[in-house]
């Protein structure tokens, strides 16, 4: 069903008089238009709601800015400089950690390398010790070895404390293959006291008046070791070591006190 189309307001027009009789403003305000009434009320209604947008708006930039501090503002500064100092203390720590491990990292290489430096080198002495001592098997026992009795390969002294000494003798022989020696080993030390000469025999060394000798016994090579004490005033200055086979003559052989302490000493003196 088709609605009425409203028809648009006419414009008023003048008022007529509809009984004779009636007053001319009475009609007048009668016939009075209502809609500039209406473009009031709408146009008041816009300013309001504008007015209201406004306030709206401008009360939430100043919570914006109360709650958003402007960035130049100190705490801003202040918070954002804590937050970089916290970034870079955790990267210090870091870095710090890792110095430390690299740090212990080397220090256990150094004393593993350490070790085995120490390890090479008692391994390069016991080398050559073993080396001398071939050299020596083969002197003394080598189809090629050149004969010899009874005799004092080597002298060693070592410091026990400020007057005991341990010594330790290397005997051999290879004259008579096969037979055994046998007999005892004294020592008697030369040296100064008190500005004098003096000459300690085997008694006085081992403390002990008319002590026996070491005894030895051996077909090619032996150490004969043992203990003598010295004066605490005393500087000696030649060792002489003696041998008293049972069957034979004594033989005997001296070494300087400086070659005695040494490694190996060399007989310097025979029979």
């Amino acid at each position: 069903m088709t609605q009425p189309v409203p028809e648009a307001p006419q414009a008023p027009q003048a008022p007529q008089a509809t009984e004779p009789g009636e007053p001319a403003e009475a009609a007048a305000a009668e016939a009075a238009p209502a809609w500039p009434v209406m473009q009031v009320q709408t146009r008041w209604v816009t300013i309001a709601g504008l007015a209201l947008i406004l306030a709206l708006g401008f009360g939430g930039w100043g919570l914006y800015r109360v709650f958003s501090p402007d960035p130049g503002d100190p705490r801003v500064v202040l918070e954002n400089s804590q937050r970089a100092a916290r970034g870079q203390q955790t990267q210090i720590d870091q870095l710090q950690q890792r110095v430390s491990t690299l740090t212990r990292s080397d220090q256990i290489s150094r004393e593993a390398n350490r070790d085995l430096q120490s390890t090479l080198a008692e391994r390069d002495e016991e080398v050559a010790a073993l080396r001398a001592d071939v050299a020596f098997y083969e002197r003394l026992v080598g189809s090629t070895a050149q004969r010899r009795g009874l005799a004092v390969h080597a002298l060693r002294l070592q410091p026990q404390n400020d007057t005991a000494w341990h010594f330790t003798t290397t005997l051999t022989q290879n004259l008579n293959r096969g037979a055994v020696s046998t007999g005892e080993l004294s020592l008697t030390i030369e040296g100064t006291r008190a500005g004098k000469l003096q000459k300690l025999a085997w008694g006085e060394l081992r403390q002990q008046p008319g002590a026996t000798g070491v005894p030895y016994s051996f077909k090619y090579f032996q150490q004969v070791e043992g203990d003598v004490f010295l004066p605490a005033d005393f500087t000696p200055v030649r060792v002489s070591v003696r041998l008293a086979p049972k069957s034979g003559a004594a033989i005997e052989q001296s070494f300087t006190w400086a070659d005695a302490i040494r490694d190996i000493a060399p007989a310097t003196a025979t029979e």
